[in-house]
């Protein structure tokens, strides 16, 4: 199973929109060029930039005639309420009215978890999602699983991002340690591209689809216009191979959508 793993689009709407929506819609169009085709995309938070409703159609507008399914986690930048009032009960959402959710494909469960925790940069899980993605677990072990979410759940040695990471990593390792069969946690919100072991599997964080962060000792948060790209990831039953896939700063075959 190939799942494209785009994040932080930070999409927006006013006089400054233009580049997060056409970052986004380069990165869809890099996607629809590879071949074999995803089988699916995930996009691991910051859809939007200050979670409004308008921002939230702005992001329907991009994706609504991407012809791969594409499935939407949350970020700190996101808000609960209006994702689900504009993409609630919709395959963005797994088909429900839940900001976390899991699909069921024959290779591959893919388990999609909403660390948004309103009013605070950092994530959290909560005791009852952490609860559920076990369960979730537990009910396939036969096949590889892929965890989704928008917050890493370790520090990256980043000072202006590693305070506000997973709050509750501990709680979710516990969780995964028991489950040998995640092959990949998949995060988001570095705005860079960073490979780490983590509960006895990996996790890799993917670039933004806009802007990257600088990678420096500096406490106050750098944005830079390094290239965007994002990641994906090969799926099978003897484990997970993820390359990072160029799309801006490459004279890389795109398609349009």
């Amino acid at each position: 199973m190939l799942i494209a793993q785009l994040s932080d689009p930070h999409v927006t709407t006013g006089p400054l929109a233009a580049e997060q929506a056409a970052g986004l819609h380069r990165a869809l169009g890099r996607v629809l060029a590879l071949r074999p085709r995803p089988d699916c995309v995930v996009i691991t938070g910051d859809l939007v930039e200050h979670g409004r409703p308008d921002e939230y159609v702005a992001l329907r507008e991009i994706i609504g005639r991407f012809p791969l399914p594409v499935h939407l986690a949350t970020g700190n930048h996101d808000d609960r309420e209006s994702l689900l009032d504009t993409f609630g009960g919709t395959p963005y959402l797994g088909g429900g009215f839940s900001a976390y959710y899991h699909l069921d494909h024959p290779d591959a469960t893919l388990l999609v978890l909403d660390s948004l925790a309103p009013g605070d940069a950092a994530g959290r899980l909560g005791e009852e999602q952490l609860g559920w993605l076990d369960g979730v677990l537990a009910g396939r072990p036969e096949v590889p699983a892929v965890v989704c979410l928008h917050h890493p759940p370790v520090a990256v040695g980043m000072p202006a991002m590693d305070p506000i990471r997973l709050i509750d990593a501990d709680d979710l390792a516990a969780v995964l340690r028991r489950h040998p069969h995640v092959v990949r946690v998949a995060a988001g919100h570095l705005h860079r591209p960073v490979t780490s072991n983590f509960a006895g599997t990996v996790l890799t964080t993917a670039p933004s689809t806009w802007m990257q962060v600088s990678l420096t000792d500096d406490p106050e948060l750098g944005m830079v216009a390094e290239p965007t790209a994002f990641l994906l990831h090969r799926v099978a039953v003897d484990g997970c191979v993820t390359h990072t896939v160029a799309v801006s700063h490459a004279a890389a075959r795109t398609c349009w959508f």
